[in-house]
């Protein structure tokens, strides 16, 4: 199944209301060209993910927030109540990102240790701990290294059929362990798809990125260009980043980035290079962006969180984008099971 999200602005500061309108917006323009919802992202400098997301709610009919939910700022309890709470009163699912990192300043400000497997290992108790308290009434028993519960139980109960998704994120083998241990989709940032001969890194998980797509390549181009133009102190910005970065999947995309920032195909890596955005960019024309996406659901990838759209038009290109590489990628597939039978 083709599942579809956007990425809500970063809400840092600034004024308020200019901040919501543009939240508002992006709501709104993700609702009518028909995605599942919306990722939410979390960390020191923006606003909490659950207000957000309340806000996401509060104007949309069917949208489903996927929060990021990381250890080092709540407890496992308090997220499955929060989950259960707004399924309750809201009739309305909630979904997880699940997220062991994050800035190495921020985990420094937060006052974590842990090193990168011992933050996975927290992160899988943490999951654990979730699945059990939004799928069960029961009196949750658990004794972990983390995390020690004695018989409690979820207060409101997990209403029926309001069952979260739960995602993890991440490149790295603790990562892909912590996803095998937990049965859930990874979500992780591609490389131009040429690096995965032989492979299928996707299979069961999901990928982000920026899709710039007009049915005239030189158009994508120009806009693509004007969005994100050349930026030096961008790049110096990436560069000091980059040295200190402690994330597997950010180390990859630079050192892919530093390598080379000019397109490979229609693969465009500069805006991540540029410090503007965190994932790589498809740009071109809509056949070219439908032939490399379909390249990518054939590595497995069945699950797309698309970078901030700037307008209803750019996402509607890349909705349509993704559904007409799926119903080509659904009809080959259909195609080599019929001729294995």
């Amino acid at each position: 199944m083709l599942t579809i999200h956007t990425t809500s602005p970063m809400l840092t500061g600034g004024t308020v209301k200019e901040s919501l309108e543009r939240l508002d917006d992006v709501t709104t323009w993700t609702e009518e060209s028909g995605c599942d919802g919306m990722l939410v992202f979390a960390d020191n400098v923006s606003y909490d993910p659950w207000v957000v997301a309340g806000r996401i709610l509060g104007k949309s009919d069917r949208l489903i927030p996927l929060i990021a939910a990381n250890p080092v700022y709540q407890h496992p309890v308090t997220v499955a109540k929060s989950v259960n709470s707004v399924a309750a009163v809201h009739n309305r699912r909630i979904d997880l990102n699940l997220v062991a990192g994050g800035f190495s300043r921020h985990l420094t400000q937060m006052g974590c240790t842990l090193d990168h497997s011992e933050r996975y290992d927290r992160l899988a108790e943490f999951g654990s701990i979730i699945a059990e308290l939004t799928t069960s009434e029961r009196p949750a028993k658990y004794s972990g290294t983390y995390y020690k519960l004695n018989a409690i139980c979820s207060s409101p109960p997990p209403p029926i059929g309001m069952t979260p998704r739960l995602y993890v994120s991440g490149a790295s083998e603790d990562c892909i362990r912590v996803q095998r241990l937990l049965d859930v989709t990874r979500l992780c940032y591609p490389r131009q798809p040429d690096q995965y001969e032989h492979e299928s890194p996707f299979v069961n998980g999901g990928i982000r990125l920026g899709i710039v797509a007009r049915d005239d390549s030189r158009a994508a181009w120009r806009i693509a260009r004007e969005r994100f133009p050349v930026d030096r102190v961008g790049e110096e910005f990436h560069d000091l980043a980059a040295e200190t970065v402690e994330s597997h999947w950010h180390r990859r995309l630079s050192q892919d980035a530093l390598r080379t920032s000019k397109p490979e195909g229609n693969y465009w890596m500069y805006p991540f290079r540029a410090y503007k955005t965190f994932c790589p960019y498809i740009v071109g024309s809509h056949t070219e962006v439908v032939d490399l996406l379909l390249r990518y659901m054939r590595l497995g990838a069945s699950t797309f969180i698309l970078d901030e759209p700037p307008s209803m038009e750019d996402l509607l290109y890349s909705v349509r984008s993704l559904r007409q590489a799926w119903a080509r990628f659904t009809a080959d597939t259909a195609d080599q099971d019929r001729g294995e039978a």
